[in-house]
């Protein structure tokens, strides 16, 4: 069985200069959902959902400019391009975990058939004690 597939949305708080995809997000929340995939799997199945770049892998060292776009903004990524990618990435036909807002979660679940949303419907308080749960190993799934 593989490892699960574990996407976090990406965050608005970014460096300013080109990174790697996993050090171009420098806010709390970005980090605490990129801790918590990173304990749930394996580092070659965690991906950043960029509004403006899809899916981004955190085990590839991808140069990417910072921008200020979110989800559903004009220009951002759409559910064919995502679907897209996911195909690229070979995970199209995998179970998905979603560690992110509410409208980055829509859009997943418009590509994959099987995601789990931890954090859906809480606030962000009780989001922030599920990932560290998830952090320290623990299952909330």
């Amino acid at each position: 069985m593989n490892a699960p597939v574990v996407i976090v949305g990406c965050g608005a708080a970014k460096v300013g200069y080109p990174a790697p995809a996993r050090s171009l997000y420098v806010g709390s929340y970005f980090t605490m959902c990129l801790s918590a995939a990173e304990a749930l799997t394996t580092q070659s199945r965690v991906f950043i959902l960029s509004a403006r770049y899809g899916l981004l892998p955190v085990a590839s060292p991808v140069e990417i400019e910072p921008y200020d776009l979110t989800m559903g903004e004009l220009g951002s990524v759409d559910a064919r391009q995502l679907a897209a990618q996911a195909v690229e990435h070979g995970i199209s036909d995998e179970p998905v975990i979603v560690l992110c807002g509410a409208r980055y979660a829509a859009l997943v679940r418009q590509v994959w058939s099987h995601v789990s949303a931890p954090l859906a419907g809480l606030g962000i308080g009780k989001q922030r004690h599920v990932l560290s749960v998830l952090r320290a190993g623990g299952s909330v799934l």
